[in-house]
């Protein structure tokens, strides 16, 4: 795929242009030229948001990606409706980076744009109706009927009316045959009002007039005036409470918000009365809706190993534009972060933070408030449309030059980025799965900074094994942190045979003899519990009740995936299948089981062994509203739950002092994935979790409840020996063929017919065998899930070689195979979805 334009059409110079490519939210793989209007020659800039037609109907907001001299060939070109913004809501550096997602993360820039910019920033239009001014009822050459007479009256007293109040004016459901009849009788038309979606915050405030502000007698005389006005009188009292008579006049300019004045229970209609007679005036302002706070505490001193990370991290920034700082789980690296962020922030840059998931903002975000006050904004999808608005225009405006968020947050409008974190970079959250760009947070920030020229720092106690590579290669800075930060020491684990305690009969509700008594020591000692089972592994995966064997794929060092209604183990990678045994391989036992076992269900067993006790859970369904993190965070944290079961959520980052036990529920199910990275994840997962014990004094305990204690990366993660483990799965990954040594691109083919979606996979695979570069293609292969929203899913699988033009090769080979097999009627429904390098 060529590139949509060069660096020099982003920043062009000159005036007179007449021509403007804009970025509309559609999936098509190019810019579209509108003509520049002169009277709007002065307001065209790059980045600003336009409103055009596209199409017949559609009005769209753009976004202007480059201004020119050039008329379109293939069509004439349409004018720019309105121009929306005195200045820029996207900047150069914005859209040069949106031009390189789409081309490195194979979509549209429009994709890429809907993606970047907050909703309340895209613009709504509504349809509407007026009359037609050149009608005529009573010369009319049709006849109107009754139901079309009511809305011509309706329209003669309101000069347009959506189609919703059409539809309430005749109390009938659908009003579009009647309006269709209106629109050929010539009486009315329908047009397009585009109306923003960002509505700035408004509060209402009441202040005295000047004449009694200015003048004490003047106040005097309303107090004298209200005398037997009890109500009257007591909200002047109140207001003289909030803003004393000593600062009058001056405090007087600002008010009070009007909801303050009445929360006590005073009269509205008192109010207005004092409204009417001249004491008080009503006033309104827009607020943020982003409260100001100040800082309340300096950065914490680090200690002698912080400080000595923390300068060794400089020293790296000196050659290295990236580095990772592999601490271990409670080393403080969030210390080093401040230190870092306040240098920054002093040379005059601005410093964004990203976080793996929103449920690690509610619990770092109020240490960091602390620290940074109102200099620091907040991203992520749980803030409303307007507030992410306000974060994105504090951002242009300087007010934020610091900001927490997500993987959303790498496309707010900065302008001058010093440095970037990635705190937990290993977390498979920074992958955006659907819609597209489906891109990798972490990797894209890199990029980011690069087209600053600011540094990354990635940090990690399980750091991802494509950063270690990088690392241990030389092209990232490293730099290791290997102790808790005081007087904190490592947890100690307890590997919990399950199969054995099943043998003895001493397995209850899924839980091993060790972990009830662990939990039931820390509860009677006023501790607290972390319970975690992953959530992943939507395919159950067959295991053995007596041995713990589980299907392995013969060729990738992968679990096979039961297939019920075929009857089948098979492999997603390299399609190897062999029927579902009816005895185990290994030890011809026939408790064959599937296993799975979810986060209610396990919440419902421990309030039965342990009834006495509080008990929580972390999940997506406990945590949909805005505040379902914070305030289970809170609940724990002050003690209120002696229980907390989660889901991966619960891994990530929190600090809790009181938890002294974490329980993992069951850590085969976590190892046996059919992904190549089962094994990396395993060993990060488990590690985080088990971080998350003894961050105080007291040591922590960790029961990971296995029905196979010998497997290897459990004695891994015990020793806490990052560098074997690595060592040991490299070895696979390269015998393999696999990332960190090949670029992955993985490519599902999607449509509601099963038949017409195998064919177009099959093409599609025949077309990327014959592009001429080094490569692997592996499928097509049914989907682990083989239908999903009705629609039959194949998945092909490439192994590309990493050097040279490669990738470049392949993916502009792609996309002319992918848009040659959409051109033939038989697969113009069919849905190519490409994933570079998938998680």
């Amino acid at each position: 795929m060529e590139s949509l334009f060069s660096d020099q059409d982003l920043y062009p110079s000159g005036s007179g242009n007449n021509f403007a490519d804009i970025i509309l939210p559609v999936p098509i793989p190019r810019m579209f030229t509108y003509s520049i209007p002169y009277s709007m020659q002065s307001e065209i800039n790059l980045g600003s948001r336009v409103i055009v037609q596209f199409g017949k109907k559609k009005v769209l907001t753009g976004i202007i990606g480059k201004v020119h001299n050039k008329p379109p060939q293939a069509y004439q070109a349409k004018p720019i409706l309105e121009v929306l913004d005195d200045k820029p809501s996207v900047n150069p550096l914005q859209i040069r980076f949106w031009v390189w997602m789409a081309e490195y993360y194979f979509c549209h820039i429009g994709e890429v744009m809907h993606a970047a910019l907050p909703t309340g920033l895209r613009l709504s239009s509504e349809s509407k109706v007026q009359l037609n001014p050149n009608f005529d009822r009573e010369e009319s050459k049709y006849p109107l009927d009754a139901r079309e007479i009511l809305i011509l009256d309706a329209l003669e007293n309101q000069p347009e009316l959506s189609y919703d109040d059409c539809e309430k004016v005749l109390s009938i459901k659908s009003i579009h045959p009647i309006l269709k009849s209106l629109v050929k009788k010539e009486a009315i038309l329908i047009f397009e009002k585009v109306q923003e979606k960002y509505t700035p915050k408004v509060e209402t405030r009441i202040r005295l007039t000047p004449e009694i502000a200015e003048s004490k007698n003047a106040l005097q005389e309303v107090f004298e005036a209200l005398s037997g006005k009890a109500k009257q009188e007591s909200i002047l009292l109140k207001y003289l409470r909030d803003v004393p008579i000593m600062k009058l006049p001056k405090a007087n300019t600002n008010g009070v918000d009007k909801a303050t004045l009445l929360e006590e229970g005073d009269s509205e209609s008192s109010l207005k009365t004092l409204i009417k007679n001249g004491i008080f005036e009503s006033f309104k302002v827009v607020v943020n809706r982003l409260a100001e706070e100040e800082p309340e505490s300096e950065p914490a001193v680090l200690s002698t190993s912080q400080q000595a990370a923390f300068e060794e991290i400089k020293h790296q920034f000196e050659s290295k534009q990236t580095v990772l700082l592999h601490g271990v789980t409670g080393s403080g690296k969030t210390e080093i972060y401040i230190q870092m962020i306040r240098e920054v922030l002093d040379s005059g840059s601005q410093v964004l933070l990203l976080l793996p998931e929103i449920a690690l903002t509610t619990q770092i975000v109020t240490r960091l408030k602390k620290v940074f006050g109102s200099q620091m904004g907040v991203y992520h999808s749980k803030y409303s449309d307007n507030e992410r608005v306000e974060v994105w225009n504090g951002v242009l405006s300087g007010r934020f030059s610091f900001v927490v968020g997500v993987r959303s947050s790498i496309f707010l409008p900065f302008d001058s980025l010093g440095l970037i974190i990635v705190d937990e970079e290993h977390e498979s959250s920074y992958k955006q799965f659907d819609p597209a760009p489906r891109f990798q947070a972490r990797d894209s920030a890199i990029m980011l900074a690069y087209f600053h020229q600011a540094r990354t720092l990635l940090g990690s106690a399980t750091p991802s094994f494509e950063s270690y590579f990088n690392a241990s290669q030389g092209k990232f800075g490293y730099v290791e942190l290997t102790h808790r930060f005081g007087d904190a020491t490592m947890p100690q684990f307890h590997l919990a045979d399950m199969a054995a305690d099943k043998r003895k009969n001493l397995l209850k509700l899924d839980t091993t003899r060790v972990l009830r008594e662990k939990i039931q020591d820390a509860l009677a000692k006023q501790e607290q519990v972390l319970i975690f089972q992953n959530r992943r592994g939507y395919s159950p995966y067959i295991q053995c009740e007596d041995c713990g064997w589980t299907g392995q794929c013969v060729q990738c060092d992968v679990s096979l995936t039961y297939h019920q209604f075929s009857e089948e183990l098979r492999c997603h990678y390299c399609g190897y299948k062999e029927k579902t045994p009816s005895s185990c391989p290994a030890c011809g036992s026939t408790q064959l089981t599937t296993m799975g076992m979810g986060t209610e269900r396990i919440e419902e067993s421990l309030s039965l062994l342990f009834p006495e006790a509080r008990i929580g859970r972390m999940d997506l369904d406990t945590t949909r509203n805005k505040h379902g993190y914070q305030r289970l965070l809170d609940e724990f944290g002050s003690g209120n739950l002696d229980i907390l079961v989660g889901t991966q959520m619960i891994t990530k980052g929190l600090d809790f002092g009181r938890v002294t036990v974490v329980g993992i529920w069951d850590g085969d199910r976590i190892l046996n994935f059919p992904d190549f990275r089962a094994g990396e994840r395993a060993y990060q997962q488990i590690t985080q979790v088990a971080g998350r014990a003894g961050r105080r004094e007291a040591q922590g305990q960790v029961i990971l409840q296995t029905r196979d204690p010998e497997t290897q990366m459990y004695a891994q993660v015990i020793k806490g020996d990052y560098f074997e483990f690595f060592n040991h799965e490299i070895h696979d990954r390269k015998k393999f063929y696999y990332p960190p040594f090949v670029k992955l691109v993985k490519i599902t083919t999607r449509h509601t017919d099963f038949k017409v979606a195998e064919k177009a996979a099959l093409n599609l695979h025949h077309g990327m065998a014959e592009i001429p570069v080094k490569k692997i293609v592996l499928g097509p292969e049914k989907g682990i899930i083989a239908r999903i929203k009705n629609q039959y899913q194949f998945e092909s699988l490439i192994k590309l070689d990493r050097s040279g033009n490669t990738p470049v090769i392949f993916k502009e080979h792609l996309w002319k195979i992918t848009e040659e097999l959409k051109s033939r009627p038989e697969f113009r429904s069919v849905r190519f979805v490409v994933d570079v390098d998938p998680s």
